[in-house]
């Protein structure tokens, strides 16, 4: 069998993702999601997805090209955020959305790969993360549709904890810094928070990478997701790689005399 997982374009890489699919999506914010993944299943056209993300983009960029589209029916995320659209579709009743803590999250993608049917975590406990009734869906006025059921409890070790499921979706689309041909990827800073973890959680999972090399490129130590949780790489041209994101952008000025005074200090 081949090694050779690329495939030529983002549209070819998802052209079979079926409607109703789940879908775990990489990145942090904006940083290190999959742009042209994201963009080719919309164009693609498929809807009533389940995304499982760390928060579902922003207005007008990101996953929140897909909501503004109503490609997406439900939500599991850790985070909701710098997303009007999305705050408006969860509040009238349009979007089911499962809040979950994030630390959490990211264990039940790592475990949904991992093979891990559930894990106990102290996180939650004492809070309608285990007790139930957070809001899930919404009726149109407002009133609560559709509330999270109340989870199994135990102790361990002398501390209670909160069985979580872990999680397993049809497809996952992340983004990598490098990759090789047969899949083997390394991220970058933030990009790696949940771009490891959510192509762990896909049966499908899909890399848009920046650069792509030759199997044997990429040194066994500096390998961040093994190539076997991954069955298609996307080579990004040098323009595709350099597009790149933040929520908010916030800057501050370098003082004129900075440079002098670190070189004083290197020199003391």
């Amino acid at each position: 069998m081949s090694r050779d997982k690329v495939v030529a374009t983002a549209a070819e890489a998802v052209a079979d993702v079926a409607a109703g699919s789940s879908v775990a999506v990489g990145g942090f914010g904006l940083a290190g999601i999959p742009w042209f993944l994201i963009e080719a299943l919309l164009e693609q056209g498929a809807g009533d997805l389940t995304v499982v993300s760390n928060n579902c983009g922003v207005d007008g960029a990101g996953l929140g090209l897909l909501l503004e589209r109503r490609r997406i029916s439900r939500v599991v995320a850790s985070y909701v955020g710098e997303n009007k659209e999305f705050a408006r579709q969860y509040l009238s009743g349009e979007l089911t959305v499962e809040l979950t803590p994030q630390g959490t999250l990211a264990e039940r993608l790592r475990a949904g790969g991992a093979g891990i049917g559930a894990f106990y975590t102290p996180t939650g406990v004492g809070t309608l993360v285990a007790e139930g009734g957070l809001p899930w869906r919404h009726h149109p006025d407002g009133t609560v549709a559709v509330a999270s059921p109340p989870k199994e409890v135990r102790s361990f070790h002398g501390r209670e904890m909160v069985l979580e499921e872990s999680i397993v979706t049809d497809v996952a689309l992340v983004r990598a810094a490098v990759a090789d041909r047969a899949g083997n990827c390394v991220f970058h800073a933030a990009a790696r928070n949940f771009n490891p973890a959510a192509a762990m959680a896909g049966r499908l999972t899909v890399v848009e990478a920046e650069r792509v090399v030759e199997v044997g490129g990429i040194g066994p130590d500096e390998v961040h997701l093994p190539g076997v949780f991954v069955q298609r790489v996307v080579p990004l041209t040098p323009e595709q790689a350099a597009r790149k994101g933040i929520e908010q952008r916030t800057t501050r000025g370098e003082r004129p005399d900075a440079g002098e005074e670190v070189r004083r200090a290197l020199d003391a």
